[in-house]
């Protein structure tokens, strides 16, 4: 296709359009979501030197774009044809010794491309497991006594909201003040920010939901329960929650990725246990400078 042109992402619009070619394209395996894209690029505050990102335009339409997380990592959306390209603005730009991006392994015409370019497989073992399921026959939600379930009331959840994401995921680079920006973003919506409230008060584990509205596919990124509290099924009172938010607002599906490897087996068996089921795995490619 001649006069595709690229430049550089300006800013909170961008990632609209990032976003639109990511509904665009979506499909059963499908890689990425348009929550996913929202949670990543907003919640940590300071890092966008680290982030070089490219769109690739035709006639204003959005083709392809890539985002490099300095030294070396890599996340894209593209077509087949566009790949190399998107592969030599990386090699330009980045600054790493070793240079890693990851795909599903039902993306065979994107391994084809990191092959012929000299990619392989890492072999250390980890991956995460793309997980999904339909929204019909929900199990009923039953938090253990004494604790609630419900959604984000608004600003003021805001402090124990990011206190259980930080205690869940420490260290953690999430504030208050990037949570709030994560909270601005489309399309982040409160009702789909599930919580699980402690007895004390504190808000204790979590779901956050998101809503492609255009597919119908709820995504859960992330999940997480405060230390002192994990194992008393509250993260699966969340899930189940989130759940039926999803499906009051249209959903119906969810998607999750969770680690499959046996080193950090815990996320896809809970998963397993809310009838999600495995439809791909991530596979990382790797190659030296």
């Amino acid at each position: 296709m001649s006069d595709i042109t690229t430049r550089p992402y300006r800013g909170p619009e961008d990632l609209r359009r990032m976003q639109e070619l990511v509904q665009a394209v979506w499909g059963p395996g499908s890689r990425c979501h348009v929550g996913e894209l929202a949670w990543d690029r907003f919640q940590h505050l300071g890092r966008e030197p680290e982030w070089p990102t490219m769109l690739w335009e035709h006639r204003g339409r959005t083709l392809a774009w890539a985002w490099v997380r300095l030294p070396g990592g890599l996340q894209f959306v593209a077509p087949d044809d566009l790949a190399d390209e998107v592969l030599d603005w990386f090699h330009e730009t980045t600054t790493g010794d070793r240079l890693a991006t990851t795909i599903l392994d039902t993306e065979t015409g994107l391994a084809d491309v990191l092959t012929r370019r000299g990619y392989r497989p890492a072999q250390d073992g980890s991956f995460l497991l793309r997980m999904s399921r339909s929204l019909d026959g929900l199990d009923e939600v039953e938090p253990p006594p004494g604790f609630t379930v419900r959604h984000l009331r608004g600003e003021e959840d805001v402090p124990e909201r990011v206190a259980a994401h930080r205690s869940a995921f420490h260290p953690s680079r999430v504030t208050e003040d990037s949570y709030r920006r994560v909270m601005r973003a489309w399309p982040y919506r409160s009702d789909l920010d599930c919580v699980v409230e402690a007895p004390d008060g504190r808000l204790v584990a979590y779901c956050l939901a998101w809503l492609d509205p255009d597919n119908r596919v709820g995504q859960f990124e992330p999940v997480g329960t405060r230390r002192e509290f994990q194992r008393l099924g509250l993260a699966r009172a969340a899930c189940l929650y989130a759940m039926h938010r999803l499906r009051a607002a249209g959903a119906g599906e969810a998607v999750v990725y969770a680690r499959g490897d046996a080193a950090h087996p815990g996320p896809a068996a809970l998963y397993r246990s809310l009838g999600f089921r495995a439809d791909a795995r991530t596979v990382t490619y790797t190659r030296s400078r």
